[in-house]
């Protein structure tokens, strides 16, 4: 029994939205809709798995464009990001006009995370990782079963999260990395918002961002 995923880029900014489903009940979670909800149903439908929430690291609109849609039509729960986000997802409207994305709507999450939080789906558990900086509500979401952890743009190979943004503050990031993502294991795999997986302990020996 393991936690399964398939990483699914969306929208013009090739973000990594990531379909997790637990291989027993095969229910499903959907984390990151950014856009390009055909490939993401696409997907859903080709895995065969049930649909039951909408898990947020984050609300830039490459990873959130989409949820208030997808939400509305498959009547799912949105889960996260953690509260001091409802700065950025108020923001999604303004967001969306100035990237050149759909018109995108506000929502509310049905439950905001916090550090330590557990998120479920069928019979597995990820722990929430509350990690700001580059926005200030962004939170991991960590399989301690799969060594998997889905870390938004917090960290990405050989990079780390942009933090030129309102709200964003690189020291921020950088402890919320060391402090939070370092001790979860070098051995752990990390799905980043975009661009290719690395693992913790690749990280943490060559990232020039965490020297």
């Amino acid at each position: 029994m393991a936690l399964q995923y398939r990483v699914i880029p969306v929208t013009a900014f090739e973000q990594n939205c990531s379909l997790v489903w637990c291989d027993q009940t095969m229910d499903a979670a959907v984390i990151d809709p950014g856009g390009d909800l055909d490939r993401i149903l696409a997907t859903v439908n080709q895995v065969g798995v049930n649909l039951k929430a909408i898990w947020m690291t984050h609300a830039h609109i490459d990873h959130a464009g989409a949820t208030a849609d997808l939400a509305e039509s498959h009547a799912l729960p949105i889960i996260g990001p953690q509260k001091d986000e409802q700065f950025w997802i108020d923001l999604l409207p303004q967001q969306s006009a100035m990237f050149g994305f759909p018109e995108t709507r506000i929502f509310v999450p049905d439950r905001w995370l916090e550090q330590g939080d557990e998120v479920v789906i069928g019979q597995e558990r990820l722990s929430v990782h509350h990690c700001p900086g580059h926005t200030p509500g962004h939170v991991v979401f960590f399989s301690e079963s799969a060594k998997l952890a889905i870390v938004g743009d917090v960290l990405f190979q050989g990079s780390i999260g942009r933090t030129d943004f309102p709200k964003g503050d690189q020291q921020t990031l950088v402890n919320a990395i060391r402090d939070r993502l370092f001790p979860l294991g070098d051995d752990v795999s990390f799905i980043p918002g975009h661009g290719p997986m690395s693992t913790i302990g690749h990280e943490r020996a060559s990232n020039p961002f965490l020297r």
